[in-house]
């Protein structure tokens, strides 16, 4: 008789972002929910470490590194089968980039895969379709990363439509908010900075077509629901936050007037985010007002569990046995 076996790969993911350094590690298996086995993350906030030419300073590498061997020391303690590595925009956009990544290449002893911003942006978005299904319709999924904003619209797996702009969190806060605070005349500068730089983005999007859905998937969206968003419970489901533009619109300024030190005594606001809140609730903001959304709901899955739905796709297919 011909059965259906699944292989489960404990799966290792190492995300070098632009804020953090994140590994993730999960039972996988083809056609089954990933399994949390284990995490830990290092902020890092590379836009502190960034040239005037956008390269990444020595001192930057060191951290990245000592961070890189805190994730790795625990994929060893999991005993972990098969590592994705992985580098988002910070790494991408410096002009020394290739330099470092050969680095930590070496460091590792594999290849990292650096991703585009598209290549964010879908990955993303399939965690996201997985996460909600089908009856999403044509779901619109936004992340705001520390080096830059990612949107995707569509009906199926793949986006119709996968962009980004640099306008992360971390490079808004690190342009436009040195001090992490501002007072109202400049908090409206920072807007019609940010403005500017999604216009191209949002220029992309068909005005014709609206999502029936919109969701939201990084921490820093996370971080802001938890403080102005409202819990919405469902039949069925696991419950879910929700954030709408005006609760975050009428938090903004309340909190730009507060000292990053201060705002950690916030609800939703770690430690590692406090700084760069700010940044991240003005992309917010813009971009959903461009978009024309009244309210995101907060995905639990993006990137990482992307790449391991996308592996897992292409890799891990169970196999004929008898």
């Amino acid at each position: 008789m011909t059965t259906l076996r699944a292989t489960t790969t404990r799966l290792g993911v190492l995300d070098i972002g632009s804020n953090t350094i994140h590994m993730l590690i999960v039972d996988a298996a083809h056609g089954a929910r990933p399994i949390p086995e284990a995490s830990c993350k290092s902020t890092i906030r590379l836009m502190q470490y960034i040239k005037e030419d956008g390269s990444i300073k020595k001192s930057a590498v060191e951290i990245i590194l000592k961070a890189i061997d805190k994730a790795m020391e625990m994929a060893g303690e999991h005993d972990i089968t098969q590592l994705l590595p992985m580098a988002t925009s910070a790494i991408r956009e410096a002009p020394n980039g290739a330099k470092i990544l050969h680095k930590l290449e070496h460091h590792i002893g594999q290849p990292i895969t650096v991703l585009s911003g598209a290549d964010e942006a879908r990955l993303t978005f399939l965690a996201a379709r997985r996460w909600y299904g089908w009856d999403a319709g044509r779901l619109l999924m936004i992340d705001i990363g520390g080096g830059s904003l990612e949107v995707a619209m569509g009906r199926d797996e793949e986006p119709s439509l996968a962009l980004s702009v640099p306008a992360g969190a971390g490079r808004v806060t690190h342009e436009f908010l040195p001090d992490g605070m501002a007072d109202e005349r400049q908090l409206e500068d920072v807007h019609e900075q940010v403005r500017e730089i999604i216009k191209p983005m949002v220029e992309s999007f068909p005005i014709t077509k609206e999502p029936n859905h919109a969701v939201g998937t990084s921490k820093t969206l996370r971080s802001l629901a938890r403080l102005v968003g409202t819990v919405r419970k469902e039949h069925g489901r696991e419950n879910s936050m929700v954030m709408t533009r005006k609760e975050l619109e009428d938090w903004i300024p309340r909190l730009a007037a507060i000292s990053p030190d201060q705002r950690v005594a916030l609800p939703g606001i770690t430690k590692e985010r406090t700084f760069q809140i700010i940044g991240g609730g003005v992309v917010a903001d813009e971009i959903m007002k461009a978009l024309n959304v009244d309210e995101v709901e907060i995905c639990p899955w993006a990137l990482r569990e992307g790449a391991i739905l996308r592996w897992l796709d292409q890799f891990g297919r169970t196999t004929l046995g008898f």
